[in-house]
């Protein structure tokens, strides 16, 4: 990797990591908990919003330091850090789902279904870790 900055990046992995153990205690909870207490379902959100902010940061800053293109949209920075061999190809689609949940959570929050985010919750941390995994590589 050229010219990055390896502080930044480990702070948005820290802030990343942070953020999954918060998500991982509301994962603690079940599903007739965590629907009844509004503050269990907006925290999720929050912190899924946030973490997934914190990846586009990460890519982005790759992309420009290592001049590797300015991506039109989010699936492209997902597209080219795999052209790049930063994260694997079989990523770019679940990265960029994540991404489009991310803009759905922002602009379209009142089509965000509450058993959507628990499901979330449930089934899709791990692809936070695998792509804090693949960044710490790339740092090493």
């Amino acid at each position: 990797m050229h010219n990055i900055d390896k502080d930044k990046i480990e702070h948005k992995l820290l802030f990343m990591q942070d953020n999954l153990i918060k998500l991982k205690k509301l994962q603690e909870l079940d599903k007739q908990q965590f629907l009844k207490d509004f503050r269990n379902v907006d925290s999720t959100k929050y912190l899924l919003q946030i973490t997934i902010e914190a990846m586009l940061d990460i890519a982005s800053h790759l992309i420009a330091r290592n001049r590797w293109g300015k991506p039109e949209n989010n699936k492209e920075h997902f597209e080219i850090l795999a052209q790049n061999n930063v994260i694997g190809e079989q990523l770019v689609n679940t990265y960029f789902n994540m991404a489009k949940f991310r803009n759905r959570v922002v602009h379209l929050y009142f089509k965000v279904d509450d058993e959507m985010i628990y499901k979330i919750l449930q089934d899709n941390l791990e692809d936070f870790e695998v792509f804090i995994k693949d960044i710490i590589k790339i740092l090493e």
